[in-house]
């Protein structure tokens, strides 16, 4: 007898499949949380954090996924999106952040 398993992989949010679907998690006082987000959602989410996480202070950094710390190079690239949006640049939700964005953001932090 042969079985096969499908995974489907859930927006947290609005609760429509996904295959971009990804784990992402955040705390607050003390409190860790984890959610799934399509890209879209995650978006939305970096947008409603960006004040906060600007004007706030890291205190340390959690151990991301070798997978997510590769493919950025070892930087936060939410933030960087995130901030490049603020400041106009045009930049895609998913894969590599180009070159001149990690430059600009490094400067100006």
């Amino acid at each position: 007898m042969a079985q096969k398993t499908v995974t489907i992989y859930t927006d947290d949010l609005t609760g429509e499949e996904s295959s971009e679907a990804a784990n992402h998690t955040f705390s607050l006082d003390g409190v860790q949380y984890e959610i799934d987000l399509g890209p879209d959602s995650y978006d939305q989410l970096l947008e409603a954090l960006a004040p906060f996480t600007r004007a706030g202070r890291k205190i340390g950094r959690t151990r991301k996924p070798v997978k997510a710390t590769a493919a950025s190079g070892g930087e936060d690239s939410a933030a960087i999106r995130a901030w490049a949006k603020e400041a106009g640049y045009e930049i895609s939700s998913r894969g590599r952040v180009p070159a001149e964005v990690r430059e600009a953001y490094a400067k100006a932090h």
